[in-house]
């Protein structure tokens, strides 16, 4: 494969450099021989992450089919998204993974559920006391993660509430982080918040129910939070399906989509790490990283901030490397630095990845 020619700003270094890609990966040695310029100006930055999307699931259910798991991942590679953590899916997607022209894909296996609690058919149903085990089974399954519901409507009270007590859960979390797998847990409201954070859970999903009582603790231990903006703001929807049987809950949905950008801003002030994730695959179409971006943006997150999130320090957070001598080369181009105009990441210059020029 013949070399390739880069040069750009390239962040978070802020250094504008020139950079070779061979083999699929990048240098800043130059190569021997000639290579061809596909860069030559602008900013350079790894491709952005999407930390919670469902790859094989959609609104008219489950995707089996390896094509129409690739439709989804190409989505995600046009919206410059080359790296994504696939938070639960009821097939097996790693399909995705066995392509090189799809982006690269972290999996948590199926979401754990206990009967009755969550979203039929979508996740694997266990016992409390078989919680544990069902843990250890995902764990093995999946590329380092594995997905908790962690609360969700209890019809008996008419209201969210916790899946799991305590006890339960600190055995399921302990017995995962022994195996070196972290454990990401679905969570909308208040009250299962803090066995969770005290069981040690590596990361709330959504986390509406973040109050200003918990956030210190979340910030102490280093829990990651991936709010999942623009899926809360179909929160108000879900409450008018359920308000005529569970009023109740559905007050409960809208008070939390009307105080999640506060409480998300106010996580965040208080130094929890917020990373970028879409939920796409539910409700969602996948590709929309520049619109959960925006929405943090406009939550009162610094755009520059945001960006990092959503890029080299999300690669961070999963064990993925930035724009380092001899990573993989995924990276996106821009005319302008994307920290500064959001209208930037609609005109990506070039995205590369495993080193070949996708677009």
């Amino acid at each position: 494969m013949a070399a390739l020619h880069i040069r750009g700003v390239f962040l978070p270094d802020e250094v504008e450099r020139d950079g070779w890609i061979v083999d699929g990966r990048l240098t800043f040695a130059r190569p021997s021989g000639e290579a061809s310029t596909v860069v030559d100006r602008g900013w350079i930055i790894p491709g952005f992450v999407d930390a919670h999307c469902h790859i094989g699931l959609s609104p008219g259910g489950p995707l089996s089919d390896p094509a129409d798991q690739a439709v989804q991942a190409l989505a995600n590679r046009t919206a410059g998204a080359l790296l994504l953590r696939d938070a639960g899916s009821p097939v097996d997607n790693a399909s995705v993974q066995a392509r090189d022209d799809l982006p690269r894909l972290i999996r948590a296996g199926r979401h754990i559920a206990a009967p009755g609690r969550y979203i039929r058919h979508l996740g694997i149903e266990v016992a409390p006391d078989q919680l544990q085990a069902e843990v250890e089974r995902q764990a093995v399954l999946g590329d380092g993660w594995v997905k908790l519901a962690a609360d969700w409507i209890d019809r008996s009270v008419g209201d969210l509430a916790p899946v799991w007590s305590d006890e339960v859960l600190a055995g399921a979390i302990g017995a995962a982080h022994r195996l070196g797998v972290r454990v990401a847990a679905h969570v909308f409201g208040e009250e299962a918040l803090p066995g969770l954070i005290k069981a040690g859970v590596d990361s709330i999903e959504h986390g509406t129910g973040l109050t200003d009582d918990l956030r210190d603790e979340v910030a102490r231990r280093g829990i990651a939070l991936v709010p999942t903006l623009i899926n809360i703001d179909t929160f108000p929807e879900i409450a008018r399906a359920g308000e005529p049987k569970f009023p109740i809950y559905a007050a409960h949905m809208r008070a939390l989509h009307a105080s999640s950008r506060e409480r998300i801003r106010a996580a965040w002030e208080a130094g929890v790490p917020i990373y970028i994730g879409t939920d796409a695959g539910g409700s969602l179409p996948h590709g929309l990283v520049r619109r959960e971006i925006r929405a943090l943006v406009e939550a009162g997150i610094s755009q520059p901030e945001v960006i990092a999130q959503a890029s080299w320090r999300a690669r961070a957070w999963l064990g993925r490397p930035g724009l380092t001598e001899g990573a993989d080369a995924d990276l996106v181009a821009y005319d302008e630095d994307p920290r500064k105009s959001l209208s930037t990441l609609d005109t990506p210059r070039r995205i590369i990845l495993r080193g070949i020029v996708r677009a």
